[in-house]
């Protein structure tokens, strides 16, 4: 994160804080009306005829109930992500991740062919706002399980380690949130966005690679 890294392919949240802090100049970029909308409007991601299978290793998470929490989207989010599950780029120096988990109605039933667009920031601390390095989309399989394969990102000024996901059933609302690491307690406690509710549960396996479980819960429409 030297002043030699090759300077951003967007915007980059370095950029946007510079910005913000230099009198608000990044509405100029991404107006803060145009957050809002692009906010609640719809994935418009065609859901498949027929879910797949993925399969799934780890036992269930209480998550039945409430809705998962809402959290912002923040100024990062692009639509029309790849069709893809596993977001892993060449020369990669964070930990490898696998989160996986069910995406659930409030009282407990699977949601089959739910999408899901997950984001976040490269190992150096930065989003791709150009092409769609760490971004993609994905449907959940008939018991209405997901799988992403991507690493563990990093802290960067500001926030602690975190992945955002914008998920919708073809009967519920659009959920936003992010979700946590349990081992970044520190940046956890420091950073003003972050939510216990939101920790995903994780092992470490024998060859380092990071193995997460979260449950998503959708409110119906």
């Amino acid at each position: 994160m030297g002043n030699d890294k090759p300077q951003a392919r967007g915007v980059t949240r370095r950029a946007f804080a510079t910005t913000l802090v230099a009198g608000g100049a990044a509405t100029a970029v991404i107006p803060l009306w145009a957050w809002a909308q692009q906010a609640g409007a719809p994935l418009n991601y065609p859901f498949p005829a027929q879910p797949g299978n993925l399969g799934l290793t780890l036992a269930p998470t209480p998550a039945c109930g409430a809705a998962t929490e809402a959290q912002t989207e923040g100024p990062f989010y692009s639509p029309q992500t790849p069709l893809r599950a596993n977001l892993h780029e060449q020369n990669e120096r964070a930990p490898k991740l696998v989160l996986q988990g069910l995406v659930l109605t409030p009282d407990c039933r699977p949601l089959a062919n739910a999408v899901i667009d997950f984001w976040h920031c490269d190992d150096g601390g930065d989003y791709d706002n150009r092409t769609f390095r760490y971004r993609g989309h994905q449907f959940t399989d008939a018991n209405g399980v997901y799988r992403l394969e991507t690493i563990r990102p990093p802290m960067y000024p500001g926030r602690t380690p975190h992945i955002h996901a914008k998920l919708q059933g073809q009967q519920t609302r659009l959920l936003t949130t992010q979700v946590y690491f349990p081992d970044a307690a520190d940046t956890n406690a420091r950073d003003g966005i972050f939510s216990p509710r939101l920790l995903i549960a994780q092992r470490t396996l024998a060859d380092g690679t990071i193995d997460g479980r979260f449950d998503f819960v959708l409110a119906r429409a």
